[in-house]
């Protein structure tokens, strides 16, 4: 396109300054130009460098926009120095190292002017320029959209970044631009940036969505604020503080962020009026290090789409919430570290898929007059120097209420738990607490559940409806974590049939009765509640340690499995003799790893060394205990805790024996609680060191990588048994044993059938060794039983002979 012509309509006052012009180029219309004259440039490309200098209005022709074109080679097409009106241009610029619109001094007007431009920003503004920007666009894939910089200011109205190679409005150096009603997309840095200090960055109506990193990025003792804005489809985190960074937002929205929803760091502030969070694939709100703060009202946080917490507080930081609500997500509030803190008033908790407030590390949680509803656990104080205060509270639809262990020690106040599944409030490993006039009704479990021994204090509480009872106080032994509860004026109704033992004056030290209640409040417990499994459970030991390891020679098989007790055996009863004798005793570890397919006889073994250790004063009872990963694992991080520490109580004097062990390690484990399981059962090994064995079993491939991936677990272990296979030989040994404990006898020519059809079976993975055996025993008693029931006058051979035709068919 031609470059066009411009026509001058000079406005001045004075009579002889009125008078029309026609000028060849826009530079030489500009140089004759002064205040108050009006260029209306014709269509066409313009390939010059423009500076206006003075208080006109330079405009293209009506009703043509985008006719006239300023694209120059180099530089800056468009420099405005004067409160100019500039309208209805196509500004097109090429060079990296320049803007394509620089607007330096003034108060211009800058109107429906598009910018297609390869340049270092679309807009820029520095210095003590205020313009105003009405409905002009910047497209701008290879630098910024627009840059308010070096104490320039202004108001945006209406803009839009189509898209950006850097960050869409970036502002710096003091500057302090408005925004309002723009919206900032396709960019390939920040959606907007502000940094440095007394930068200041306002945004109302505006929306950035599109974004190739943070949606709003504030660092540096920047401040922004943001009203009725719209951030949400960034790939990084959606709104992102650093380093003194100050940010206030009202009335916003924040949604399908991949990352975390709102990042602060850095001694920044935050505060949140009626703002929305919600689908972001990492934390809603990510607060870290000390003087970070969030201050959120009425706001609302929900529908994550990732597995994190939504509130995540650490490393010192403070977050409080006010009048809010916290909905369908994985975890909701999780505090971390000593000096971080949160303080939750008035707020509503709900479809939480596991813990709705965890504390941990010596953090600090305040929750007052809150409502949690629908959470797996509801709140749970982790771990030593943890604790705070829960006023006021209610918890209804939890697995588990109230989680206290290993020293946390929280202040439970008033606080009511309605229907928990498995107990109102737990308190395990060390943890303290006190629990002030609190309530639970219709417990699936207990309602209160307090084990080892735990310094918790219980004044004022009352039961009702616990399916299993009001309270429960197993004692720790002598590992105990304290002196046991102290427990004053609580009652039950102990609707749940169950008459408690006398009160242990160890445990509890003080109890007033309410009257007319069914009972008072129940005393201790033991921990010999029902098993997980059918156990063999003898008080005392009934055999010598010989008798024992005779019944395990007379096993078929697994000779090297017998070398290794055998060894262990010896181990321990010289350690003990030597102790005896005043001599040091060599430590040996007792927890073993057993390897082998199923069916090898890894349980029968496990009882058997449990027994042996028990006949040595090793163990109290030697009894055994058999779980696998559904005995140990919940649906939630709670209930695993509970699962876990319940099924180690049970084993507490013998062996707990956990089958298929790598079942609670999976390859894909992900977020998989089984690796809270092995967390948990790790400490109490530690803690209880010499009150339980722990045997883990399973296929030797997979025993091998769940050591490997846990190596805190194999530390815990002396040693790996591997029970082989057994042969043909073995087998056909344990069908005559299970014949003669039967009284059945094998025909001629039985054993020879019986050799070739272990030899011939398929030893794959559902091969079940000795459980194969057995179970070709049962077939052949089957198909004896079918064949002689034919016979009107058996003899004692027709009974008892099992022939070669009985064998079930090779599979």
């Amino acid at each position: 396109m031609a470059q066009g012509t411009v026509q001058v309509t000079h406005t001045g006052t004075s009579r002889w300054r009125r008078r029309t012009g026609e000028y060849a180029s826009l530079a030489a219309a500009l140089e004759a130009a002064t205040d108050g004259d009006v260029l209306t440039v014709a269509p066409g490309t313009y390939r010059e460098n423009l500076v206006v200098q003075r208080a006109v209005t330079l405009r293209g022709p009506e009703g043509s926009p985008g006719s006239v074109r300023i694209a120059p080679v180099d530089g800056v097409p468009l420099t405005v120095r004067a409160s100019a009106v500039v309208q209805d241009l196509h500004v097109e610029g090429q060079d990296a190292a320049a803007p394509a619109l620089l607007v330096e001094e003034g108060a211009p007007e800058l109107s429906d002017v598009r910018i297609v431009t390869r340049s270092a920003a679309g807009i820029e503004v520095r210095g003590g320029a205020r313009p105003t920007v009405r409905r002009c666009t910047v497209d701008n894939p290879a630098g910024i959209g627009i840059a308010v910089l070096d104490g320039g200011g202004g108001v945006f109205e209406e803009c839009e970044v189509v898209s950006a190679g850097q960050s869409g409005v970036a502002v710096r150096g003091g500057a302090h631009p408005r925004l309002e009603r723009c919206r900032v997309h396709h960019t390939s840095g920040a959606g907007l940036t502000a940094t440095g200090e007394n930068s200041a960055l306002e945004a109302v109506g505006c929306e950035v969505y599109e974004v190739r990193g943070s949606g709003v990025q504030i660092t540096g003792r920047a401040t922004a604020h943001l009203t009725d804005c719209d951030v949400h489809r960034t790939t990084a985190d959606g709104v992102t503080l650093d380093t003194d960074a100050v940010l206030t937002l009202a009335d916003c929205r924040i949604h399908d962020i991949p990352e975390n929803a709102v990042d602060l760091r850095s001694r920044s502030v935050l505060t949140l009026t009626r703002t929305t969070v919600r689908q972001f694939g990492r934390n809603g709100l990510s607060v870290w290090d000390p003087g970070t703060r969030v201050d959120a009202n009425q706001c609302e946080i929900f529908d994550s789409t990732g597995d994190y917490p939504a509130v995540w507080v650490s490393d010192g930081a403070t977050a409080v919430l006010d009048s809010c609500r916290v909905h369908d997500v994985p975890d909701a509030l999780f505090v971390l570290d000593r000096g971080s803190r949160a303080d939750v008033v008035d707020s509503d908790i709900s479809q939480v898929r596991n813990t709705a407030v965890s504390v941990s590390d010596g953090a600090t949680a305040q929750l007052d007059d809150c409502r949690i509803r629908d959470a797996a656990t509801g709140a749970w104080f982790r771990d030593h120097g943890s604790g705070g205060t829960l006023n006021g509270c209610t918890l209804d639809g939890m697995q588990t209420g109230v989680i206290v262990t290993k020293g946390a020690d929280p202040t439970i106040e008033r606080c009511t738990v309605d229907s928990p599944a498995e107990a109102g409030f737990y308190v395990s490993a060390g943890g303290r607490g006190s629990f002030l006039n609190c309530r639970v009704t219709g417990s699936g479990g207990y309602g209160f559940h307090v084990i080892d021994g735990c310094r918790t204090t219980l004044k004022k509480c009352r039961t009702e409806r616990c399916a299993r009872g009001g309270y429960e106080f197993a004692d720790g032994g002598p590992d105990a974590a304290g002196t046991g509860p102290v427990v004053e004026d609580c009652s039950s109704d102990e609707s749940g049939g169950f008459k408690p033992p006398a009160a242990r004056e160890t445990v509890v030290q003080t109890v007033s009765q309410s009257p007319g209640l069914l009972g008072a409040i129940p005393g201790q417990r033991t921990t010999e509640q029902e098993p997980l499994v059918a156990a063999t459970q003898p008080e005392k030991p009934t055999r010598t340690s010989k008798a024992v390891l005779g019944e395990l020679d007379a096993l078929v098989g697994l000779d090297s499995v017998k070398r290794e007790v055998r060894a262990l055996t010896d181990m321990i009863e010289v350690g003990r003799r030597r102790q005896q004798a005043g001599l040091k005793a060599a430590s040996v570890k007792r927890h073993l790893v057993f390897t082998g397919s199923p069916g090898t006889g890894k349980t029968t073994v496990a009882r058997l060394y449990g027994e042996i250790l028990a006949s040595l004063g090793v163990l109290e009872k030697g009894h055994l205990v058999e779980v696998s990963r559904v005995d140990l694992v919940g649906e939630h991080i709670g209930s695993t805790a509970i699962r876990t520490q319940e099924a180690f109580d049970k084993a507490r004097g013998g062996v707990l024996f956990i089958d298929e062990a790598y079942a609670l390690s999976p390859e894909d484990s992900g977020r998989d609680f089984g690796k809270e399981a092995i967390d948990t059962l790790v400490k109490l090994m530690e803690d209880h060191r010499d009150a339980v064995v722990v045997i883990v079993a399973g296929y030797t491939a997979e025993m091998e990588r769940f050591l490997s991936v846990n190596p805190g677990v194999a530390s815990r272990f002396s040693r790996t048994i591997t029970f082989s296979d057994y042969n043909p030989e073995e087998l056909l040994r344990i069908v005559e044993q299970q014949a003669e404990e039967h009284e059945y006898r094998l025909a001629p020519g039985a054993s020879e059938a019986l050799l070739k059809y272990f030899t011939a079976i398929p030893k794959g993975p559902a091969f079940g060794n000795g459980r194969t055996a057995r179970q070709t025993f049962e077939a052949m008693v089957e198909r004896h039983a079918s064949r002689v029931a034919q016979f009107e006058e058996p003899s004692t051979d027709d009974l008892t002979l099992l022939y070669a035709e009985d064998l079930p068919d090779s599979p």
